[in-house]
C-alpha cells in the first residue's frame, strides 16, 4: 500500500514537472473542481470543518491563478476580476454554509477549464511557452 502511494506520488510529481503552463492550469482547474465537489458534499452532510478545508483548498488554487497571471496580457484585468469574484463567493459560501454558492463557482471553474483547453488548441505550441497565463 505504501509502495503504491509512493509510486503514485512519483508519477504525479513527474507529470507536474513535465506539464506545460496550460496543462498546469487545466490540472489546477481539475483540482479546484474536485475540492468544490468535496466541499459541497461536506456541507450537505453538515461536516462544516471538512467543508471549510475543501473550500480553502479551492481558494488556494484560485490564489495560484492570481499569482501566475501575466499582468501585461490584455485579458489580465478581466481574469483578475473573475478570480477575485471566485474568492469572494467562496468566502461567502463558507460563512453562510451555502453549498449552492460553491456549485456556482464550480460551474465557472469547469467553464474556465474548457476555455483553457480551447485556447491551447487555438494557439498551438505558442500557448505552451512561458510560465504565465492570461
Amino acid at each position: 500500500m505504501i509502495q503504491a502511494q509512493a509510486q503514485r506520488n512519483k508519477y504525479l510529481e513527474t507529470t507536474i514537472q513535465t506539464a506545460s503552463p496550460i496543462q498546469l492550469l487545466v490540472m489546477l482547474c481539475d483540482g479546484a473542481v474536485r475540492f468544490c465537489k468535496q466541499g459541497i458534499e461536506a456541507m450537505k452532510n453538515h461536516q462544516y470543518e471538512d467543508a471549510n478545508n475543501y473550500i480553502v483548498r479551492v481558494q488556494n488554487i484560485v490564489s495560484e491563478f492570481v499569482i501566475t497571471l501575466d499582468r501585461s496580457s490584455p485579458m489580465a484585468e478581466g481574469l483578475l476580476k473573475l478570480y477575485e469574484y471566485f474568492n469572494f463567493r467562496l468566502i461567502e459560501a463558507n460563512i453562510k454554509k451555502d453549498y449552492t454558492i460553491v456549485e456556482e463557482v464550480q460551474g465557472y471553474l469547469m467553464e474556465l477549464k474548457e476555455t483553457w483547453i480551447q485556447a491551447s488548441k487555438l494557439a498551438g505550441s505558442s500557448a505552451t511557452s512561458g510560465n504565465k497565463h492570461g
